[in-house]
């Protein structure tokens, strides 16, 4: 096995665990199995993550980073509010359409930490993570426009974060692609229309 740093390791595992707890499920993920997923010793695995909760918190973060991550691309100013707007929803929705086990477990991840003990407080850094990455994402997209909001940062992007959350479920439960084009532009109008 080869010598790699302990953030790349740490990497490595993050990402095994997200395959393996979007095919088995958070329960069934053990540190046995997603260390063969990953292709390194129980031992290394221990080495990096000393709690189940330090895995799933990094699970977590991660999962955030990958949606915001195409959000943050597509959000490049375009030749109205609404369009630039627009294209981060998209974005993000072409994300959860290719990605769908991955928008699954964030909500398992949510339900796991919620009901065992000791756990609670990753379900809270999981929702506080949305609303950081959403304001994050308002202020870069304010600064670049000299944008003037009819509301705080902080309710905004807490809104946005409860919007998609539960368009994100009601696709994963309904996968009705035909209303998503009406939804998003409803969407995108409500969102500009924040915007002074």
């Amino acid at each position: 096995m080869a010598r790699m740093p302990s953030a790349q390791r740490r990497e490595q595992l993050t990402e095994a665990a997200i395959r393996t707890m979007a095919r088995d499920g958070v329960a069934k993920a053990t540190t046995r199995a997603i260390a063969a997923e990953a292709g390194v010793s129980l031992s290394v695995f221990h080495y990096c993550f000393d709690s189940k909760q330090a895995l799933i918190e990094s699970v977590i973060t991660a999962l955030t980073d990958h949606s915001v991550a195409v959000v943050r691309e597509a959000l490049r100013p375009r030749a109205t509010l609404a369009e630039t707007v627009r294209a981060g929803f998209e974005a993000y929705w072409d994300h959860v359409r290719d990605h769908p086990d991955e928008h699954m477990l964030t909500y398992e991840l949510t339900q796991y930490a919620l009901r065992e003990p000791g756990f609670e407080h990753l379900a809270r850094r999981q929702y506080e993570l949305y609303g950081t990455a959403y304001a994050e994402l308002i202020e870069r997209l304010r600064g670049s426009r000299g944008l003037e909001l009819r509301v705080p940062v902080s309710v905004l992007a807490r809104y946005l974060a409860a919007v998609t959350d539960g368009l994100t479920l009601n696709y994963l439960v309904l996968g009705d692609e035909s209303a998503w084009t009406d939804i998003l532009d409803t969407v995108t109008a409500h969102i500009a229309g924040l915007v002074a």
